[in-house]
């Protein structure tokens, strides 16, 4: 007779029959189903029992946790490969069960093999999938793939996932699930700004605060699959996993193979109820920042490559005059490196720019109270550098071929341990002769043709950067690393098990980058994610923006400035300064609160919020992308507030737009406030002004 387990947690749900043979099938996951008694649950399983169909098999099959033809399961395999040519059809054997409330984990063997596999809830009820492959054999065995997979219910129809380009990361598309097996395969060597980042499967039309939604997402910063099967024979199955090239995994006897962990998540509350799982899941880390997110200026598009020590010590002034914590120098310090045409892989201050060193800079900014960071590429080299001449052999390509630059650069093998120890020597010795308290990781190319030890190098190189990054933490602890990848090309769980936080898009544009920043705090809560105030015309876009609206932009993630702001008028610096005490004062809501997103009555406005805890303090900002057919717009509807409680509505003069459309003002905001029970906030809502395009309005909503 099988055994079914139920494992839950904040009202999610597995229910898992463990049978005589073979691994466990999940017969559910979703909604919690309460404590129902082991006679109940028997009972389900027999009432659920497939009935056999024409033109099928003769007997009822599983679909397992690692679906595979052995199953009967004619998807694609949730394990592949083969050993000594033949392929892997293992006919697994349970030996060993280890569960709790939250989760299992199981240790199965087959023909020469050993499997370990992992499903845990943590506190959030977000489902953490792990399988591990060993090699028991003296035969070699090749993984081709290893997938962690779950059903969802019939009635998920809808498909989001992301696709993009550089300065438009995270763009959203929706289909229809058709029948069939659909693959999104990502080819890039890093996560990629095309990256599908989340596959959320749906009920029809779910949306920011409604539908029932389940979603995958593979914790891991390279080539990945993402996949939907709907088999006329079969329940449909959500999955992703790690892309592996032909021959790239061969496991020796005793070797073992970790698939990266895929993070599931479901809710019946739209995207917003998975955002606050995954959030809630992220900030419960031991490492996720505790301390409040210091405001960062970036020299990037202040200065570009012209390091100059005076309008540097200048921008500093007015840097600390505004209230900013954090400077940090970016590219171009380095050995040769006045331009991006060379000087990567040579790591020494370059003595011309820098006659003392950065000293003299580092010194100036941290005597006026700021900490100091700077900007590093340590897995790519220039062709031009000192580094790539001593040591060809260092590329991460096929042996005695050339290989195509890509931003002027090549890709090391840091697989390689004298690569990794080169990086780690220099790196090292930077942070040991100054006070860098923070470094931006850049990664500014996709990786192409990689072969490392004669086999394809992508998981190689993966984990090796993985390695990299633990090691330099171990050896500086107090360093923060922000993960950069030409803008958002690697945004993903896996690098962010390894620094703290990430760069959304190189993008400063701020029409494009909230577009893109909506999308990103669907995966991360927003102190992860870095956005700055850039220049008033985007070099990306070209596009003229006001500095109110570009402070508008930056609230809902760790803020910061890049432009050059020495030359800002006395107004506008007021105006940023006005802006950082705001942040300072309201961080601490945006490190705890819940995200939350307007569904919208009205196109072409985007409203964003987060709301604390308790639900007695909220801020919402309301942005004006495009014009649009209401002259006199729609009341808006204030998400998330308990409706049992009566608010203050402000508006918060130093981060809205300071002009709006209408003839006569709207009349509570002539006045300043209104006072509102939750329950209309959320039902009725509040009349707002008519924005421009490109502006935004903030309110604040505190509990009387």
């Amino acid at each position: 007779m099988p055994t079914i387990r139920r494992f839950h947690a904040a009202g999610t749900a597995l229910l898992v029959a463990f049978r005589d043979h073979g691994l466990p099938e999940v017969l559910h996951w979703g909604e919690d189903v309460g404590d129902a008694s082991a006679e109940a649950l028997s009972a389900l399983d027999a009432t659920n029992a497939r009935q056999i169909s024409a033109s099928a098999l003769d007997v009822a099959w599983p679909l397992t946790i690692l679906p595979t033809e052995r199953d009967g399961w004619e998807g694609r395999p949730a394990l592949s490969g083969a050993a000594s040519g033949a392929p892997l059809h293992p006919d697994w054997s349970v030996t060993d069960v280890d569960a709790d409330e939250h989760g299992f984990s199981i240790m199965a063997s087959a023909e020469g093999m050993t499997l370990h596999s992992s499903l845990r809830f943590d506190d959030a009820g977000v489902l953490r999938i792990d399988h591990r492959v060993i090699n028991d054999d003296d035969v070699p065995l090749t993984i081709a793939a290893l997938d962690a997979t779950l059903p969802v219910a019939a009635r998920a129809r809808e498909l989001l996932d992301f696709t993009g380009r550089w300065t438009r990361e995270r763009s959203p598309q929706r289909r229809p699930i058709a029948m069939g097996t659909h693959l999104r395969e990502s080819r890039r060597g890093r996560t990629g700004h095309d990256a599908p980042t989340l596959a959320v499967a749906g009920t029809p039309g779910f949306g920011d605060r409604s539908g029932e939604v389940w979603a995958v997402h593979l914790a891991w910063s390279a080539d990945a699959v993402y996949r939907t099967d709907r088999l006329p024979e079969g329940r449909s199955v959500l999955g992703a996993g790690e892309l592996l090239r032909p021959d790239e995994i061969v496991l020796a006897r005793g070797e073992a193979f970790a698939a990266p962990t895929a993070v599931f998540v479901w809710s019946d509350a739209g995207l917003d109820g998975l955002s606050a799982r995954l959030h809630r899941s992220l900030r419960a880390r031991s490492a996720h920042p505790s301390a409040p997110r210091p405001v960062v200026l970036n020299t990037w598009e202040a200065v570009y490559f012209d390091h100059t020590l005076e309008p540097l010590t200048a921008l500093a002034d007015v840097a600390a005059e505004v209230g900013v914590e954090r400077f940090v120098l970016d590219d171009g310090w380095f050995l040769g490196r006045r331009s991006d045409t060379a000087g990567l892989g040579d790591w020494h201050v370059d003595g011309t720019v820098w006659p003392d060193g950065l000293h003299p800079i580092v010194e100036h900014v941290r005597a006026l109270g700021m900490g100091f960071g700077l900007w590093v590429e340590p897995e790519m080299v220039s062709p031009d550098s000192a580094l790539a001449a001593e040591h060809p052999e260092w590329l991460l390509r096929m042996p005695g071929r050339t290989t195509r630059s890509w931003r002027n650069q090549y890709v090391l093998d840091v697989a390689q341990p004298a690569v990794a120890d080169y990086l780690l020597e220099r790196l090292g010795a930077l942070l040991t002769e100054y006070p860098i308290e923070f470094l931006k990781w850049d990664q500014n190319r996709d990786v192409l043709e990689a072969v490392h030890a004669g086999r394809a190098g992508i998981d190689a190189q993966t984990r090796a950067v993985y390695a990299l990054l633990d090691e330099l933490r171990r050896r500086h602890p107090g360093v923060e690393i922000e993960s950069c990848s030409s803008g958002g090309a690697r945004v993903d769980l896996g690098i962010l098990e390894h620094a703290d936080r990430i760069w959304a898009s190189d993008t400063n544009d701020p029409l494009e980058r909230s577009r893109i920043q909506r999308w990103t705090e669907l995966l991360l809560p927003p102190e992860l994610i870095g956005s700055h105030i850039g220049p008033a015309t985007a070099h990306t876009t070209q596009r003229a923006t006001e500095l109110r609206f570009r402070i508008a932009t930056t609230l809902f993630a760790h803020g910061g400035i890049e432009t050059d702001i020495t030359h800002l008028s006395a107004d506008e610096r007021a105006d940023v300064k006005a802006w950082i005490g705001e942040y300072k004062r309201l961080r601490g809501l945006m490190r705890s609160g819940e995200l939350v997103h307007g569904d919208g009555d009205d196109d072409g406005q985007v409203l964003t919020g987060v709301v604390s805890s308790d639900r007695r303090h909220g801020l919402f900002r309301l942005t004006r992308e495009v014009t649009g057919e209401w002259a006199v717009p729609p009341a808006l509807r204030l998400p998330g507030l308990d409706p049992r409680v009566d608010y203050c509505v402000r508006v918060v003069p130093a981060l809205s737009a300071r002009k709006f459309l209408d003839a006569k003002p709207v009349p509570w905001i002539a006045e300043g406030s209104c006072e509102l029970p939750g329950s209309l906030l959320g039902a009725v809502g509040v009349r707002v002004p008519l924005l421009a395009p490109a502006s935004a309005l903030v309110l604040e909503v505190v509990a009387l």
